[in-house]
């Protein structure tokens, strides 16, 4: 309330504007706001999909960058990170875990040092390809509450947007 009673004496003795208030421009925000909107359903989706994957042993964004690691023509880390969206040490630290796990293989490029690939090993595979079962019963059920080809559409979109 002090927060809220604070806006509206800055406002009003700055410049009178009807109706304005903190709470309000706060709703216009979250009504409005593409990044806190996409967060915020990204975030349901992700629990949503997590809980229906709990059975196989991976989470949404596990089997999301393995099935990109499995998708992928360049198998390189720069790549995958683009595709993924990603920052190169959160893609890493996924990576190691990962590779741990022996779900994946990470390897110096050939003609280039600088450079790394990364590939799904037997197993991953194997734990991949058993997780698409439950994967699609999945997003049969999202598909039911969700426009199916909404989230790529968002996703596309956004890759048009600069990253810096």
């Amino acid at each position: 309330m002090y927060l809220q009673t604070m806006y509206i004496h800055r406002t009003m003795s700055a410049r009178p504007q009807a109706g304005k208030t903190l709470r309000a421009d706060a709703q216009a925000l979250v009504e409005t706001c593409p990044a806190w909107n996409s967060r915020l359903a990204a975030r349901r989706i992700s629990l949503f999909l997590d809980r229906e994957l709990a059975a196989t042993g991976m989470s949404a964004a596990r089997l999301g960058l393995m099935a990109e690691i499995a998708a992928a023509a360049d198998d390189t880390l720069g790549a995958l990170a683009r595709r993924s969206g990603l920052e190169q040490s959160s893609l890493s630290r996924n990576l190691r875990t990962l590779e741990a796990e022996g779900l994946v293989e990470l390897a110096i490029v050939e003609h280039d040092q600088r450079r790394r690939a990364v590939w799904l090993t037997e197993a991953g595979a194997r734990r991949l390809e058993a997780a698409l079962p439950a994967w699609r019963k999945a997003q049969a059920k999202l598909a039911r509450q969700l426009t199916p080809a909404l989230p790529r559409r968002l996703a596309t979109a956004a890759m048009a947007l600069p990253d810096s």
